[in-house]
């Protein structure tokens, strides 16, 4: 069985944070346009090898986002360099 998670419930878990999440069947925020609820498929703390294996699944379509330390309603990108919105990764 597959769970859909909100952005908020990512982030309060100890298993995500402080790594790359990849976002499957995301649904995003009209405005900002960051998936604010997805299935996670795939983690890690290091983003090469995250983009790696989804790399290997070709036709996988991913949002790939920073989970950082902060609780917020919306997504983050990595704190040293400011996006305007998540890469979508597809293969």
């Amino acid at each position: 069985m597959v769970n859909r998670l909100t952005w908020p419930q990512i982030q309060r878990s100890d298993e995500y944070r402080g790594r790359w999440i990849a976002l499957g069947d995301c649904r995003y925020d009209a405005k900002t346009a960051r998936p604010v609820e997805g299935i996670v498929v795939d983690a890690d703390e290091d983003l090469a090898e995250l983009c790696n294996r989804l790399q290997r699944e070709e036709g996988r379509h991913c949002a790939v986002v920073f989970c950082g330390e902060e609780v917020d309603s919306r997504p983050v990108s990595r704190p040293s360099r400011p996006v305007s919105r998540p890469h979508a990764v597809t293969h």
